[in-house]
């Protein structure tokens, strides 16, 4: 790191507890563009435990649980889907690496990393897309948590079952209870900053795997031992190698398609990181190591479901509310809320709240964009539509195309284009004469390689069936049109490494 680097990431005044860390403002930077929040940061205090924990929030969760049993119940042989888990993670790995790199180095969030990329303005279109997507999935996990609460409410208030009919929005009435209960819960611990959440991650995500282990432990003994279990979830006959080949290579988009959300703005979280070093190390425990031992826990507490239940059960609620005792009941539902909430603050509450702040940073803090996040999943009543196939195909399968190709954009403006050197100063400037102002605060390139990436994969995704391979598509397509734009018409400008307020990636870390 250039001393040139370290000036415009630390300062030495202590550390300020603002709601998303206390950022450096210096003199001359655009209030239209600025706040603390999306300020670069003063200090950077995320170790590698601290990342690891968030890819572990991210993992323990009632969807990451589902996921996991259902690619064991692909056809494919145990050994085989635990290959393909292994390679789809590795890629997650590799792209979270990738992206985290600019904001880590710079100390900026997601969406202002882009100013170097789409222009200052341009910016808020991959900050507007990848904010609606977090909102519509944060009242879907909400939803899903409220279901867990349910559950504990049913067994041990006796009056709560009366409040299963009552209908109002598509929602009964105990639902709505427990839906505002975690609504209010999730709104406290995002309002207490980023350092609470923090704490919360640290807790969240080992708090889970004890419950894991202690569910598989039980689930294992009612069974009658290991030997009594069947570990392939499937019930037809095993696939021969050959026509297995398609259905890994499917289990791996799969798992990539999974984590693109988070992954797109894991740059949110990386900015907090002590050094790039830390984060990757962070990332190795977090992903790999994490995700196929909590898959393991998962395929043994499912397949142990069918011997003790007569039934396979991959729903980890449905398993919990199955064994019908009032410690397993309170324990195991309180846990899934925990992991819920955990990957709903990481993954669907702080990315918008940036995104929607950079919209309008002097008008909407870090806590307004989070908030409104929060009013946005409950108007939108995800649970009228997070079982109809179709409203999720013609909304978020939309949305959820345009990840790819913004991913691509990113990486190759960053790694191909900028040469990894940023001027940090100049992404908040309005000034005509500034880097990033491009053509009216609009990089053309990046506005045009979203159109001509974004609206193949989007039809792509609806029409002809692609599925979880659309975000390769949208990924491969973005990257490749982008790069083609920038080296016949460049825009990104490479700042020469011994300016001042430049952020070189391409330097080895001290």
């Amino acid at each position: 790191m250039t001393s040139t680097e370290q000036s415009t990431k630390v300062d030495p005044l202590p550390d300020v507890h603002q709601p998303a860390g206390a950022g450096l403002i210096k003199p001359g930077y655009d209030p239209d563009l600025t706040n603390e929040d999306l300020a670069p940061l003063r200090k950077q205090t995320w170790t590698s435990y601290n990342i690891f924990a968030f890819w572990m929030s991210d993992v323990h969760s009632v969807g990451g649980y589902l996921t996991m049993g259902t690619l064991f119940a692909l056809g494919i042989a145990a050994w085989q889907v635990l290959v393909a888990l292994l390679i789809g993670i590795v890629i997650v790995m590799i792209f979270a690496n990738l992206v985290a790199k600019p904001s880590q180095k710079t100390g900026v969030p997601y969406p202002v990393i882009n100013r170097a990329i789409f222009g200052v303005k341009g910016a808020n279109i991959p900050a507007i897309i990848r904010g609606l997507i977090a909102v519509a999935w944060y009242g879907v996990q909400t939803f899903l948590a409220a279901q867990s609460l349910n559950i504990i409410f049913l067994k041990f208030i006796p009056g709560a079952a009366a409040l299963v009919e009552p209908s109002f929005l598509g929602l009964n009435a105990l639902g709505w209870i427990s839906y505002a209960i975690l609504w209010v819960a999730q709104a406290a611990l995002f309002w207490t900053g980023m350092e609470t959440i923090k704490r919360f991650i640290d807790f969240a995500g080992p708090a889970v795997y004890v419950v894991m282990v202690i569910l598989a432990v039980y689930l294992v003994m009612e069974a009658g031992g290991l030997g009594s279990i069947n570990l392939s979830l499937h019930t037809g006959p095993e696939l021969s190698l050959a026509a297995s080949i398609p259905v890994m290579i499917g289990a791996v988009a799969i798992v990539v398609s999974y984590f693109s959300g988070p992954m797109l703005n894991f740059g949110d979280f990386s900015r907090y990181g002590k050094s790039f070093t830390a984060v990757k190390r962070g990332n190795l425990l977090g992903l790999p190591f994490n995700f196929l031992f909590f898959s393991i826990l998962t395929v043994v507490c499912a397949s142990a479901t069918v011997p003790v239940f007569g039934k396979l059960i991959t729903d980890p609620i449905e398993t919990v509310k199955q064994i019908d005792t009032p410690v397993a009941i309170l324990l195991g539902g309180l846990t899934f809320v925990t992991a819920t909430v955990g990957i709903n603050i990481v993954a669907n509450f702080i990315s918008p709240a940036f995104d929607f702040s950079h919209v309008s940073p002097q008008k909407i803090s870090w806590r307004m964009g989070g908030m409104i996040a929060a009013v946005g999943s409950v108007l939108l009543t995800p649970w009228n539509w997070y079982t109809n196939s179709t409203a999720i195909q013609y909304s978020l399968g939309i949305l959820g195309s345009l990840i790819g190709p913004l991913f691509g954009i990113l990486i190759a403006g960053y790694y191909l284009a900028a040469k990894q050197r940023i001027a940090v100063d100049d992404m908040y400037t309005l000034s005509p004469a500034g880097r990033y102002w491009y053509s009216g605060g609009f990089n053309p390139n990046a506005v045009i390689t979203v159109a001509s990436a974004g609206i193949p994969t989007i039809l792509l995704s609806l029409f002809a069936g692609v599925g979880d391979f659309g975000w390769f598509i949208g990924c491969g397509l973005g990257f490749a049109i982008f790069a083609l734009l920038e080296r016949f018409n460049p825009r990104i400008p490479v700042p020469a490494a011994d300016e001042e307020s430049i952020s070189d990636g391409s330097l080895a870390e001290a």
